[in-house]
C-alpha cells in the first residue's frame, strides 16, 4: 500500500462503466488545506474521479474500480471498509442543491442527530455555527422553521453547504457547485470556499477556467480519463508543460 502524507491520495486508479473506461490509471495527492480544481472538457472523467473519493460512484451499476484511494490513509477501495465511516469525512456539494423536504433548521440538524447528537441547546448551536460558516445566518435566522425549498436556489446551495459541514468533515467535494447559481450566488459560494480552506481541504470539480484561476491553489487536467498534468495552479496556467494543456487553456481544444 503506498504511503499517503495527505488526506487524500490516489494510487492508479481505473474506473470503467460497462466496460468503458472513465479513468486510466490516475495517481495524484490531494494537499491538504488547499483548494484543488480538477478540470477538463465534458466526459473526461472530472466528476467520477471526484465522486470516487466517497465512492458515490457506486450507485451506478456495472461499475468496476481498481487502484487505491487512501482517505486519511485508509484504501476505500478495500471491500471491508466501512464506507459511511469514510464518508463522515467528507462533505459534498452536488451541480445543483437538494435541500431535504424538512426546514432550514432540521436540514443543518439532519447529520448532528444521525450520529447521536440529541440535546435541543447543543443542536441549536450547531445549526446557528453552521449557517454562519456557510454565510446564511442572517438571511434565515427568524425563519429556521420555515420549509427550505421557500429558499433561493442561491441559498439553498449555501444551506446544502451547511449541512455538509454539520458533520465535521476534513474534507469538501464541490462537483461544479456555482453551475446552477446567478452571479452573486457563485460570489457568495468562491468567497466561502476561499475562507474555509484554511479548516478544510476542497475538492472542486469545474468546467470554468475563470473559475478555477480564481479559487485553486492546485490544478489536476484531465483528457479522455488520463491525468495530462497537475501542479501549482500560478504554474499550471502560467508555464504549463504539456502541449495538450496550453491547447485546452488557450480554447484551442474543448
Amino acid at each position: 500500500m503506498p504511503d499517503c502524507k495527505t488526506h487524500i491520495c490516489v494510487k492508479d486508479l481505473n474506473v470503467a462503466y460497462n466496460g468503458t473506461q472513465a479513468l486510466r490509471d490516475v495517481t495524484v495527492d490531494i494537499p491538504d488545506h488547499r483548494i484543488t480544481a480538477i478540470i477538463g472538457p465534458s466526459g473526461c472523467g472530472k466528476s467520477t474521479l471526484l465522486r470516487s473519493f466517497n465512492r458515490l460512484i457506486d450507485s451506478n451499476e456495472d461499475v468496476t474500480m481498481s487502484g487505491a484511494i487512501l482517505v486519511d490513509g485508509e484504501n476505500v477501495l478495500d471491500p471491508r471498509i466501512e464506507i459511511t465511516h469514510v464518508r463522515k469525512k467528507m462533505g459534498l456539494l452536488s451541480q445543483r442543491p437538494y435541500p431535504l423536504p424538512m426546514s432550514i433548521y432540521d436540514n443543518v440538524a439532519y447529520g448532528p442527530r444521525i450520529h447521536g447528537v440529541r440535546s435541543r441547546r447543543r443542536l441549536d448551536g450547531i445549526v446557528e455555527h453552521y449557517l454562519r460558516e456557510s454565510s446564511l445566518w442572517n438571511e434565515v435566522k427568524t425563519r429556521l422553521h420555515d420549509p427550505a425549498s421557500r429558499l433561493s436556489i442561491g441559498q439553498q446551495q449555501r444551506l446544502c453547504l451547511a449541512r455538509g459541514l454539520a458533520v465535521e468533515p476534513a474534507i469538501i467535494l464541490a462537483d461544479e457547485p456555482t453551475s446552477a447559481l446567478d452571479p452573486a450566488s457563485s460570489q457568495h459560494i468562491e468567497r466561502r470556499f476561499l475562507e474555509l480552506k484554511e479548516r478544510y481541504t476542497i475538492v472542486i470539480v469545474t468546467h470554468i477556467l475563470r473559475q478555477a484561476r480564481r479559487l485553486a491553489d492546485r490544478v489536476i487536467f484531465l483528457y479522455l480519463g488520463e491525468l495530462v498534468e497537475e501542479g501549482p495552479a500560478g504554474e499550471f496556467f502560467e508555464n504549463p508543460r504539456e502541449q495538450l494543456t496550453k491547447d485546452y487553456i488557450s480554447g484551442a481544444i474543448s
